[in-house]
């Protein structure tokens, strides 16, 4: 377990774009029977979700949610110094997709660009990243884009995945600032344990093929999928998650030398409602404490925390709240971080 503490950074504004293509889990697949459907629905809380089409990429998203931001609060773009990019789907293998927006934003030759490929905890492990890298003050503000087009990862046929997954991008803005309050962050993982939720195929290591992309039925339930669609073992996760999470939670908090009761809001990664579920009864947590979106949105890998954050708050100021995020997933990897947000401007939820 990592601890680490930052001071001098804040995040100024975050700004959020989904696809307009809007998936009703209920007629989403004819491949199961409406009932079954139905019960998953009812457990899982996922309602709708967003697919982005065949030609747009989460880089896509990632780049509408900056420069609505940039634009909208007249940010100089030489005033950017660091732009991290968070997916699991990038555009291409090589270059980074990091550095393709870095061009496509207009920002400065001399702007530090790299990408990040973890899943749930992305977003907290990237600003980890940024406040790290900004603690010398030689960056005005680094941009975070993380973007995910995760239903493409997952095969329509296969019930443990089909009705869980969405696409989504934001951007936010991080301020060097020396009268930000300190900003405390847990970060974890276990190779271990790594066949959880996972792709078998498409990479170097098993490497693409006709025998890697041919469909085939993977268990006794019948459920389909290929090699290169990703897969997740439930009962796995959701035992790793009552290991891990609430102690991480447990230890941020002692950390920071904070009780439950001193944290406006927890948001943690939109999993599912069922293990959020778990979290908050473990926890003892009031709902009015737990921002959601997994009935309009899914779960969309690493730009759930922040999609919450830009549902709950849309259009609006975050203001002297203390706030506690929590991803945790594929890897598997988790990551906690309690931050006082203070005059963060909060865009509308874009569609393109």
């Amino acid at each position: 377990m990592a601890l680490l503490t930052y001071k001098n950074c804040s995040i100024d504004a975050l700004y959020a774009t989904v696809p307009k293509n809007v998936i009703d889990n209920i007629t989403y697949t004819k491949y199961f029977d409406s009932q079954i459907v139905a019960e998953i629905i009812e457990k899982t809380g996922i309602i709708q979700r967003r697919f982005a089409p065949e030609s747009m990429c989460a880089s896509d998203l990632c780049y509408d949610a900056a420069k609505r931001l940039l634009d909208e609060l007249n940010i100089p773009k030489s005033d950017i110094g660091l732009l991290i990019f968070i997916s699991q789907t990038p555009d291409y293998r090589m270059p980074a997709t990091s550095v393709i927006l870095q061009n496509k934003l207009g920002l400065s030759t001399s702007t530090a660009a790299f990408d990040i490929n973890l899943g749930c905890s992305g977003f907290v492990y990237g600003l980890s990243i940024a406040y790290g890298m900004m603690q010398g003050g030689n960056f005005k503000y680094a941009l975070i884009l993380d973007g995910e087009t995760r239903s493409r990862v997952y095969s329509p046929k296969d019930k443990k995945t089909a009705f869980l997954f969405g696409d989504g991008g934001i951007a936010a803005l991080v301020r060097y600032d020396k009268s930000s309050n300190a900003s405390l962050f847990s970060l974890n993982s276990d190779g271990s344990r790594e066949d959880y939720i996972k792709m078998d195929a498409g990479g170097y290591r098993n490497p693409s093929s006709i025998a890697t992309l041919q469909e085939k039925v993977v268990d006794e339930y019948g459920n389909i999928r290929s090699d290169e669609h990703g897969y997740m073992n439930g009962t796995d996760v959701f035992n790793f998650l009552l290991n891990e999470i609430p102690k991480d939670i447990k230890n941020i908090l002692l950390f920071a030398k904070m009780e439950i009761q001193d944290i406006d809001y927890f948001v943690f990664h939109q999993a599912n409602a069922f293990m959020n579920g778990y979290l908050q009864k473990k926890l003892k947590l009031p709902t009015i404490k737990l921002p959601s979106c997994i009935h309009k949105y899914g779960n969309t890998s690493s730009v759930s925390i922040p999609l919450t954050l830009a549902h709950h708050f849309e259009n609006s100021i975050i203001n002297s709240e203390n706030i506690l995020l929590s991803g945790f997933g594929v890897g598997m990897s988790w990551a906690s971080a309690v931050l006082n947000i203070n005059d963060c401007k909060v865009g509308k939820i874009g569609e393109i």
